[in-house]
């Protein structure tokens, strides 16, 4: 095959669609991170150190139950919601004091809370490498485009991404408890005044946000090493991401994981002993330009 769709080469959309399926894991991520930064106004530097248990926690479910299909899907269920039971502790007990208090405290706690999560992590699991093997129905590629090779986990990450987006979206648009934080992150003094606990409501945005952390980290698991320290980089980018794409904004989420996952992995195509530093070029051309971020902050 000299040429795919008649003049993109099968090495560049290869590339291509490996970014698209990175993008997938960064835009679950940081739709979470979107969430709880857009409607309770924290700097959650934790939501990292969440992915990261949730790919542990994949780990020890699968194998539990046998580290194949079932195991995987087990886990795809099991692993966030264990990391939402654990956000939801850290809410009740930390976060539901502290709402009023100046943003640096949030930060704080949050920076604290990454730390013992990762000595949570280190004296659970240890500090050794751990694998999630790719299911049985996911191993092997299939063809794309008449003949270019795609690992079909991979594709089921792709099918993933736009699926979430549209149930994030329905969420936060077409709820009741979607449509009652948006308004709380406007006014919630003004909530409160009708007589909804605004607590309640912050408390679950908080679980859902983390909910979406913990899933990030379970589908990224079998493609990854998972170890200590891989919360570090991811929660960085996370952070860039929300900037980029709009406060609160699931599809600028999703079009600043775009961003952000193909300029570097054509980046590493073009110029590989300098990949890793497309995506923040981008990040600052877009800033330049657009400084409230590509799309309209929806908080």
């Amino acid at each position: 095959m000299e040429n795919v769709l008649g003049f993109i080469s099968p090495g560049i959309l290869s590339q291509i669609l490996v970014g698209l399926s990175r993008t997938v894991i960064l835009f679950i991520v940081s739709s979470g991170l979107s969430l709880i930064l857009g409607v309770l106004r924290i700097p959650n530097v934790a939501h990292g150190s969440l992915y990261m248990i949730g790919a542990f926690m994949a780990y020890t479910v699968s194998h539990l139950f046998g580290g194949g299909t079932t195991g995987f899907w087990v886990a795809l269920i099991l692993a966030p919601l264990g990391v939402a039971a654990l956000s939801f502790v850290a809410e009740r007990s930390l976060f539901q004091f502290l709402y009023e208090r100046e943003h640096l405290m949030l930060l704080l706690l949050t920076f604290a809370l990454s730390l013992v999560f990762g000595d949570l992590v280190k004296l659970i699991w240890g500090a050794e490498y751990r694998s999630v093997p790719v299911p049985s129905m996911f191993q092997g590629y299939i063809n794309l485009f008449g003949g270019l090779p795609f690992p079909i986990y991979s594709f089921f990450l792709l099918v993933m991404g736009p699926v979430i987006a549209i149930l994030l979206w329905l969420l936060t648009n077409k709820t009741k408890i979607g449509k009652i934080s948006r308004a709380a992150a406007v006014d919630r003094e003004m909530v409160g005044a009708v007589g909804i606990n605004v607590n309640w409501v912050f408390a679950i945005v908080f679980v859902i946000g983390c909910l979406l952390a913990g899933l990030g980290g379970v589908l990224v698991a079998p493609t990854v090493s998972v170890t200590l320290g891989m919360d570090h980089t991811l929660i960085m980018e996370a952070f860039l991401i929300v900037i980029m794409g709009g406060l609160g904004n699931v599809w600028g989420a999703l079009l600043g994981a775009l961003i952000f996952g193909l300029t570097q992995s054509l980046g590493i195509l073009i110029w590989p002993q300098f990949g890793i530093v497309f995506p923040y070029c981008a990040v600052v051309v877009v800033l330049i330009f657009r400084p409230t971020g590509i799309l309209r902050s929806t908080w």
